[in-house]
């Protein structure tokens, strides 16, 4: 995430540069592919194959390209202008949760000027395995952050207003994870708080755009089933382009 009017297509060059070893794969399937697909022996039926997957490849490579241009360069993803729409309020302490690249929080400290913000990295090398987390972590200032364990935030009980977690959860790749954070930000939010949630959702356009890359994410009943077992309502919902679903929740008692 990053303020609009920076670097040229800055979020697109993350996304390259963070998944770099992916991105060099599918060059070399795909350029050479179709040159050395005929020399190859075996029957015509494997040579089809070989065409299709080289096709898919291709088509996927590119998609993924397109939509994380659009997500992070093209759209209001990135200046989070409606997150004070959004909430409904104005918090007075909030807390932002990244897992290793931290690319959010100086928006919000535009959006909720006047405010007190704090920064939690839950990034644990051994729950946040995905090395593109790790390269993205290195490359990173988070001299704004404080690490934390997730399962005992460093916040007394009922003391925050907000939580802001931008696509940034669905690294806790187990249920038991992500609900033990979404746990302890019941415990330390104000009754009647919000969080907003903003993530990929494993549904038909990211299917579309990112292929078998969308079981990096999670499904829309996941969440749903992650938030509800928090105790945790989903107040509203909306998309930020075809690939984003932002989910406000309503801490519950």
């Amino acid at each position: 995430m990053k303020a609009r009017g920076g670097e040229r297509c800055h979020g697109l060059r993350q996304i390259v540069r963070f998944n770099w070893p992916f991105y060099a794969l599918a060059l070399v399937f795909v350029i050479p592919g179709p040159l050395i697909v005929p020399r190859l022996p075996g029957s015509g039926a494997l040579h089809a194959g070989l065409y299709v997957a080289i096709g898919l490849t291709a088509f996927w490579t590119l998609g993924s390209l397109g939509a994380s241009w659009l997500v992070y360069d093209h759209s209001n993803l990135m200046t989070a202008e409606w997150v004070r729409e959004a909430l409904g309020y104005r918090p007075r302490a909030w807390v932002n949760i990244h897992a290793g690249l931290d690319e959010s929080t100086p928006v919000l400290r535009a959006q909720l000027r006047g405010t007190e913000g704090r920064v939690f990295d839950i990034f644990d090398s051994r729950v946040t395995t995905e090395p593109s987390i790790a390269r993205a972590r290195r490359a990173s200032d988070t001299s704004d952050s404080e690490r934390v364990d997730f399962h005992h935030l460093p916040a007394a009980t009922a003391t925050l207003d907000a939580a802001f977690l931008l696509l940034s959860a669905h690294e806790l790749r187990t249920p038991g994870d992500r609900r033990a954070l979404f746990a302890e930000l019941h415990r330390v939010l104000k009754p009647e708080s919000r969080v907003i949630v903003a993530e990929h959702l494993r549904d038909a356009a990211n299917v579309l755009a990112f292929g078998p890359g969308a079981w990096h994410f999670h499904s829309r009943r996941t969440w749903t089933q992650d938030f509800a077992q928090a105790r945790f309502g989903v107040y509203d919902e909306f998309p930020i382009t075809p690939f984003v679903r932002v989910f406000v929740l309503r801490r519950l008692p």
